[in-house]
Order: structure tokens, then C-alpha cells, then sequence
């Protein structure tokens, strides 16, 4: 298990709390302002300003909020010089750290031409605009740039899962997704290939090579993609869109709100879903393989 420390300011931790709402936990460490734990990884923040990410995922987890203080991990590849400024194609995902809906990954190809609209219309990280922003944001980027987005819905995403893991799951979905939009803006060639780093660049490597079809071309990872460039942000903020009219589909469909997430409001969710139609209907809506689908069945 890896462990990675950062140092924050209080409103940075608060922004921290806001994303984790989900995932808090009930108990109360000692000189902490909360506890979260989200896919194996614990986050713990202390009054002090430190926060601590605990699990298999750690420096991952840990990369999207800042330079760690301990890890040791370098970007593999450095990005070449006025990045933000070159013709980009970007990609992101969004939804893999929540029970229920779908995992949507999408790559977005923004020229130079581009960067002034997108810039006037406020994109940036997902994570700093509100759901209603980025719902209005991804319909006029989705008319301005070119794009292709995968939405893998759970039922889907279970009959993957057993042959994929997440990250292989992953790596096959960003190649599809930045293969076929490469296919469809020819002959205009990307000055970059920007992945918004979720694996480290050898384990992306090593599972691109099984797929029957792979990009070639010259791919750069970095964490935080979206600060390095708005392809990647426009990317990120098309799938948070998909991903929330997913979740609002299927609140409509079960009369009920559907929870991000993975916390307990989730496992109450399940609970009565199994309740419904046991397991078989449980599948359509949640990515089985997380714990939460042991905890729901403990509460039926």
C-alpha cells in the first residue's frame, strides 16, 4: 500500500471535502477536519493542512489536487514548450470511481483557433464548475469542436469487466476514442496527443499493445491534464455531461434520485434494488465488481 502527503490551504481542503462528499466517513480521526475513502484509497485531511492518500491508488488520487510531498513519482514525458498554445487532442474520463452509471470517455481535438472561444467560455477543470455549468458548457463545445465520446453503461461495463480491469478497461477506451476521432478530422494531424494520466505511461503501454488496433502516434501523459491544456478540459467536461444525463436517466427510470459516487447512499440505493429484482436488476445500473455491491447485499 503507497501512501502520498500534500500540503493544502483551508480552501482548497474545503474544495477537497466538496468532491469527496460521496465518499466521507462516519468515524473521526484525531486532529482531522474528514475522512474519505474512495476505491481502496483513504483520504484523510488534518487541521494542520496536510492531507494524507492511503491505498492502492494513492498517488493517483493524490495527483489531481497537487504536488505531493512525498511521492517520488516524475512525469514520465515533458511536454514540449507553449503546450497550452499548440493544436491538441485531449482525453478524459469520468464516472470510474462511481457505483452507479456509466464510465464516459471521450478525446476532443481543440486547434489554435479554438483556444480564444473556449477560453471566453470558461472551460477548465470539471471539477471547478458546478453541474449545471458543465451541462450548458458541453452542448456549445460539442457544436465548436470536434469530438468523440464512449459511454459504457454498467451492463456493458459487467461483461467487460471480468476480461478487463479498470485500467486496462480504460486504456482500451482512450485508444478507441482518440483512434477513431484522429480518423475523423484527417488529413489535419494534432500538434499533441494529451492523456489525462490515470496509469503510469509503462502500464498504458503494456495494455495498449493488446489491442487489435493502437495509436502510434506520439502520446504524452501528465496529471492534470486539463491545467496543461483545454483540449483535455473541453474532454473532461463533455464526458461529466454524459455521465450526469446517464445518472438522470436512470433516476427517471427507477423514480428515485441516482447517487454519484460510491458512498452509503449508494449501498441504500442497491439494497432496495436487490430487494426488486435481485442482482439482475442491480446490473443494470452499477458496476458490480465494487464493494459496494457486498455492502448493499449485507443491508438487504
Amino acid at each position: 500500500m503507497s501512501s502520498t502527503v500534500l500540503k493544502l490551504s483551508k480552501t482548497e481542503i474545503q474544495k477537497l471535502k466538496s468532491y469527496y462528499t460521496d465518499y466521507l466517513l462516519n468515524k473521526k480521526v484525531p486532529y482531522s477536519e474528514f475522512s474519505a475513502k474512495k476505491n481502496g484509497t483513504s483520504i484523510t485531511a488534518y487541521t494542520s493542512g496536510k492531507v494524507l492518500f492511503q491505498g492502492n491508488n494513492a498517488e493517483q488520487e493524490a495527483a489531481k489536487w497537487g504536488k505531493s510531498e512525498s511521492s517520488t513519482v516524475k512525469k514520465s514525458t515533458s511536454l514540449p514548450e507553449n503546450f497550452s498554445s499548440l493544436s491538441v487532442l485531449g482525453s478524459d474520463e469520468v464516472g470510474n470511481g462511481s457505483y452507479f452509471g456509466p464510465l464516459c470517455v471521450c478525446a476532443a481535438y481543440v486547434d489554435k483557433e479554438h483556444l480564444p472561444p473556449l477560453k471566453k467560455l470558461g472551460v477548465k477543470d470539471s471539477k471547478m464548475l458546478t453541474d449545471d455549468q458543465i451541462r450548458k458548457m458541453a452542448i456549445t463545445i460539442k457544436k465548436l469542436i470536434p469530438y468523440k465520446l464512449l459511454v459504457v453503461n454498467p451492463e456493458k461495463y459487467n461483461e467487460i469487466q471480468p476480461k478487463y480491469n479498470a485500467v486496462r478497461m480504460k486504456v482500451a477506451l482512450h485508444n478507441q476514442a482518440i483512434r477513431i476521432l484522429l480518423e475523423e478530422i484527417e488529413p489535419v494531424k494534432p500538434d499533441a496527443i494529451l492523456i489525462d494520466q490515470f496509469t503510469s505511461e509503462a502500464n498504458y503501454m503494456k495494455y495498449v499493445k493488446q489491442e487489435a488496433q493502437r495509436v502510434n502516434q506520439k502520446i504524452y501523459f501528465v496529471t492534470k491534464g486539463e491545467q496543461y491544456h483545454l483540449a483535455v478540459a473541453a474532454a473532461s467536461i463533455i464526458s461529466r455531461a454524459s455521465f450526469l444525463e446517464e445518472l438522470d436517466k436512470a433516476s427517471v427510470e427507477l423514480g428515485r434520485k441516482v447517487p454519484s459516487g460510491a458512498g452509503k447512499p449508494s449501498d441504500e440505493l442497491a439494497a432496495d434494488l436487490i430487494r426488486q429484482g435481485g442482482t439482475e436488476l442491480l446490473s443494470k445500473y452499477v458496476k458490480l465488481h465494487f464493494a459496494n455491491t457486498e455492502k448493499a447485499k449485507k443491508l438487504v
